[in-house]
């Protein structure tokens, strides 16, 4: 019974919040507007913010992928160095390893 009561004002919070995420800071309510120009210029204003953000948004994405793909870059070409440098190091494990001894009973050509 208690955690109902709970519940209930928890639910209301949860749905009043997801309500007000809709609204987009930044644009205005043009709908109050009485006369055709003012309510064109509202709209207007409300297209010109829209753009700025989109290409405010963009820029942004568009740096974070260069830096993304200069990372990878480098990235790459640290795994080159590495693997040359496994390359030679497997080339110095083979060169100390001792030659196979014939064995004593085994014909030689």
């Amino acid at each position: 019974m208690v955690s109902r009561l709970l519940l209930i004002p928890c639910l209301v919070l949860l749905a009043t919040k997801m309500a007000g995420a809709q609204d987009v800071q930044g644009i205005e309510i043009c709908t109050a507007e009485k006369t055709m120009e003012r309510r064109t210029s509202c709209l207007q204003s409300n297209v010109d913010f829209l753009k700025r953000t989109m290409t405010k948004a963009a820029l942004e994405t568009q740096q974070k992928v260069d830096a993304a793909n200069r990372q990878i870059e480098t990235l790459k070409a640290t795994v080159a160095g590495l693997q040359k440098t496994v390359e030679q190091l497997q080339a110095q494990a083979a060169e100390k390893k001792p030659k196979e001894v014939p064995a004593k009973d085994a014909p030689t050509k």
